[in-house]
């Protein structure tokens, strides 16, 4: 122990000797308070630290859970809002040819010019551009990936996972000052809404180009309909025009008691025919006649719960064709209709009815998508204030399907217990 230490180790003990048990134990007391203080210090520092580092690691997560990323997700909108898909590519060609003229110009990345190896300028240059390209060639990866994958659910979590990747860029190529400039960063953030705007446009084209084709494919069922419906008309003229020859024939040579019979059984036919004109005239109407069609307000309570209703329109000669294709094998039931309205202008009582439940659409992003949870009284209130109101409704759907297997089930279930 030093001289000085020795001295300062005497005067305490000779203060602590003059000092009463109580100002002993105070003394105690305050030194281990201030070790406790001081501790605490430390410990506060620490977490402090520890918190710092968090934050970092935190501002690095990046959340890939599509449930909970969905959560959050508010309503796109868009930042270009092109009309073609066409124009999008176009675009994303224009932002990618930007891209490679600041490769080109070397203004894509910083990068020390003062470097040096063994005091070697050039070598000292070379090894920064090489480091710029790997960082870069990385960074590029990394984005190709992340836009490639791009989708409504990863949106926010991508354009994160694009800016992260820069940030560690950045700290890899800090020693030689290597980092991916803000005019390229902001490009490759362009070219990931670009591209994911252009997903949508050409998923919107093609649902568009699917509901043409189902257009004209029911044209083409009208069409074919018209053409068996009139060749079964004239078969059946013809089948009574050969009838009614020869009941006139057996009207000139009958005797007075026979006339009366022939005559009645000539009145049958001459109606028949009449009956028949009018079916050509109706098959005559509907063919020219391009806006002629059915309504149809149809429900599939097993499919699609309560006051959910399907309006559409269709131009089928059996409007009954048609929802019998809806009630295909994609749904588990087949629908119910609630009303069947035939209309001079069909697609306008349509119209009508899906511009008044506009905001009770279930699919607010494809408009071809016509279910509505409404009422169907609701459904009522419109069809009458448009169109007619003697329109005859079917309240209850019989749903048989849905209700024998519910029965079913639950018969079931109590077999098992």
């Amino acid at each position: 122990m030093s001289l000085f230490g020795l001295k300062e180790k005497k005067e305490i003990e000779r203060l602590r000797a003059q000092m009463s048990p109580e100002q002993l134990e105070m003394a105690d007391l305050q030194g281990a308070l201030d070790k406790a203080r001081a501790e605490l210090d430390a410990l506060t520092q620490q977490a402090e630290q520890q918190q710092r580092r968090l934050d970092e690691l935190q501002s690095q997560i990046i959340e890939t859970d599509e449930a909970v990323s969905l959560q959050s997700f508010g309503v796109y909108m868009p930042r270009y809002d092109f009309m073609r898909a066409d124009e999008y590519r176009a675009r994303l060609l224009e932002i990618r040819a930007k891209q490679k003229e600041l490769i080109r110009g070397k203004a894509a990345t910083t990068g020390l010019t003062n470097w040096t190896v063994n005091n070697n300028a050039a070598q000292g240059r070379k090894m920064v551009a090489d480091m710029q390209k790997l960082l870069l060639r990385a960074f590029n990866a990394e984005c190709d990936d992340i836009i490639e994958h791009v989708r409504y659910s990863n949106l926010d979590a991508s354009e994160k996972r694009i800016t992260v990747s820069r940030d560690a860029i950045s700290k890899l190529g800090a020693i030689m000052g290597v980092s991916i400039t803000p005019a390229y960063y902001r490009l490759k953030i362009e070219e990931l809404y670009l591209a994911f705007e252009y997903q949508q446009k050409k998923q919107q084209e093609k649902e568009e180009q699917k509901e043409a084709r189902a257009r004209l494919r029911e044209e083409a069922k009208l069409a074919k309909e018209i053409e068996e419906e009139r060749k079964k008309l004239e078969k059946e003229q013809r089948h009574y025009q050969n009838a009614l020859r020869k009941i006139e024939a057996q009207l000139t040579g009958a005797s007075e008691a026979e006339k009366a019979d022939i005559e009645q059984k000539r009145e049958e036919l001459v109606q028949q025919l009449e009956k028949i004109d009018q079916a050509f005239k109706d098959v005559d109407y509907r063919e020219a006649n391009q806006r002629a069609g059915y309504v149809y307000i149809i429900s599939n309570v097993g499919a699609f719960g309560e006051n959910v209703y399907k309006i559409g329109m269709t131009r089928r000669l059996d409007p009954m064709d048609r929802v019998d294709e809806l009630g295909d094998a994609s749904v588990p039931f087949n629908f119910d209709v609630h009303a069947m309205i035939f209309s001079d202008d069909a697609p306008k009582l349509e119209a009508a009815l899906h511009k008044a439940f506009a905001d009770r659409k279930l699919n607010f992003i494809n408009q071809r998508r016509e279910f509505f949870r409404v009422t169907l009284d609701e459904i009522k209130d419109v069809v009458r204030a448009n169109f007619d109101k003697t329109v005859e409704f079917v309240d209850f759907p019989p749903a048989e399907q849905y209700r024998q297997s519910l029965a079913i089930a639950v018969e079931s279930s109590q077999s098992q217990k």
